[in-house]
C-alpha cells in the first residue's frame, strides 16, 4: 500500500538545517551568538594581556632593589678575600636573608685615603645610588695625615653624596693610640661631628668587634678575614637596616 499525504493538508518541505537555510529563525540567533562569543573571547584575551603587563610592571617595581654603595678602602673592599667574602657581598646576603631587596655595590679601593676617595667620588658612586656607606679614614690615620684635612675631605664627600639625594651611613674609624692624645682626639671626633652636622647615620667604629682579635684578622693584624667581615656585618646590620628605612621613607615622601 502506497502511503500518500491527504490533499487537504498543506504540507511543505522546508530545509530545517539552519546551516543550509538562511531564512531559518535559528540562523540569526546563531550568527549573533557567534559574534558575541568572538567578541567575548577578544575582550578576555585583551584583558588577560593588559593584566599580564600590569602584573609584570608591578612585579618589577616591587622587585627593584635598594642600591647601597660601600664606598671605602681595603677594609670594605675585601683585601686578599674572595669577592663573595668581602664586606659588600656579606652585607647584601645578611640584608636579603632578613627580607630586604637590596644590592650592595663594592666601591672600595685598597690604600685609599679620604683625599683619594674625594678624587674618585664622581665616578665611583653611581648617580642612581639610594644610599652610601662611607668607610674612609683608616689610611689617613695610619699615615699620620692631618685630621683637619681628613675632616674637610669627608665633609665634602658627604655633602656631594647628599646632593644626589642619597642617604648616608658613616662608618667611623679610630686613630692608633700611639699617635698621641691630641691627634687621637682630633681624629676620632671627625665622624660623630660630621654625622651630627649632616644628619646621617653613624656606626661608631667599623672594626669594633674585631680589633686586636687575631681570629678575625689576616696575618697582618690590620685587615679582616672572611670570619672577621662576618663580625663587622653583624655589628653594623642594625644601622644598615636603619639606612634602608630612611631610603624607603624618602621614596614614600617623593610619591606624595
Amino acid at each position: 500500500m502506497e502511503w500518500t499525504v491527504p490533499a487537504h493538508l498543506d504540507i511543505r518541505i522546508v530545509n530545517d538545517n539552519p546551516r543550509r537555510n538562511p531564512s531559518h529563525p535559528m540562523v540569526g540567533w546563531m550568527s549573533g551568538w557567534r559574534r558575541g562569543t568572538q567578541m567575548g573571547l577578544w575582550l578576555a584575551m585583551f584583558n588577560w594581556v593588559v593584566l599580564s603587563l600590569m602584573g609584570d610592571v608591578m612585579a618589577q617595581g616591587a622587585a627593584t632593589p635598594i642600591r647601597i654603595v660601600a664606598f671605602g678602602d681595603s677594609l670594605s673592599a675585601g683585601y686578599q678575600l674572595k669577592a663573595d667574602e668581602a664586606f659588600p657581598a656579606q652585607l647584601e646576603r645578611a640584608l636579603r636573608s632578613r627580607g630586604h631587596a637590596v644590592q650592595v655595590i663594592n666601591a672600595g679601593v685598597s690604600g685609599d685615603t679620604t683625599g683619594g676617595g674625594l678624587d674618585r667620588l664622581a665616578w665611583a658612586v653611581p648617580a642612581d645610588a639610594d644610599a652610601v656607606i662611607v668607610e674612609l679614614g683608616a689610611n689617613d690615620a695610619l699615615r699620620g695625615l692631618d685630621p683637619a684635612l681628613a675632616r674637610a675631605n669627608l665633609d665634602r664627600i658627604i655633602t656631594a653624596i647628599k646632593s644626589q639625594k642619597a642617604d648616608v651611613l658613616i662608618a667611623g674609624m679610630r686613630a692608633p693610640r700611639n699617635l698621641g692624645d691630641r691627634y687621637v682626639a682630633a681624629f676620632d671626633s671627625i665622624f660623630p661631628d660630621l654625622a651630627a652636622k649632616h644628619d646621617t647615620l653613624l656606626y661608631d667604629f667599623f672594626l669594633e668587634r674585631i680589633a686586636f682579635k687575631p681570629e678575625f684578622n689576616l696575618a697582618d693584624g690590620l685587615h679582616p678575614n672572611a670570619k672577621g667581615v662576618g663580625e663587622i656585618v653583624a655589628g653594623l646590620l642594625p644601622k644598615a637596616e636603619a639606612l634602608i628605612e630612611r631610603v624607603k621613607q624618602r621614596r614614600g615622601a617623593g610619591k606624595n
